[in-house]
């Protein structure tokens, strides 16, 4: 039988967002009205932005300094591309120049940042599971804040980038400290 999403430890919830976006995808490239195309990409762009917030806020900092860091570096400036299409998607209709393409890219980007994450051996959740990270504490602090994340973007809050020429990019080197589900704090490199 198959896990709810409330029973996923953090790895099986990345991979079922994962799954989830790909079928939206699929369902874009099969849409034939501009009704349905716009309201597919916005659903796909929705949970994208949802799930790189649980990523970007509670996982990758957890795996800061016990997996590679070039990993994780290029997962945040995967996300940021990422982000770029979505606002550009989100604020254009499919009657819009280049709107299929941008969406098209879109799911060509995270095809290829899924596939990063989730190489058997050497990606970011197997080497995340081998470094003991606790999948089940961080499945719970995922959880509250996929929630309160859909309540911002449904209410129109933008993707917001981390690794691009002006941002602060503090928050994307950050390590998740273990006194409270939300503390963070700046690598000794950094402070």
């Amino acid at each position: 039988m198959a896990q709810t999403y409330e029973e996923m430890d953090a790895i099986a919830m990345l991979k079922a967002d994962h799954r989830k976006v790909e079928t939206i995808f699929e369902q874009f490239e099969k849409a034939t009205t501009p009704a349905k195309k716009r309201e597919l990409a916005l659903q796909a762009c929705l949970e994208l932005k949802v799930h790189t917030a649980i990523e970007e806020e509670i996982f990758y900092p957890a795996c800061r300094g016990k997996i590679e860091d070039d990993l994780l570096n290029e997962a945040y400036v995967e996300h940021d591309g990422a982000k770029t299409l979505i606002n550009e998607i989100e604020a254009a209709s499919p009657d819009d120049d280049f709107y299929d393409a941008k969406v098209k890219v879109l799911s060509e980007e995270i095809e290829h940042h899924v596939e990063e994450e989730e190489k058997r051996s050497e990606g970011m959740f197997a080497q995340a599971r081998a470094a003991g990270l606790d999948m089940d504490a961080l499945a719970d602090a995922m959880r509250a804040r996929k929630a309160t994340a859909m309540e911002e973007y449904q209410a129109g809050k933008p993707a917001e980038t981390r690794t691009l020429a002006g941002d602060d990019t503090a928050s994307a080197l950050a390590e998740r400290d273990d006194s409270g589900p939300d503390a963070m704090e700046a690598p000794a490199s950094r402070r």
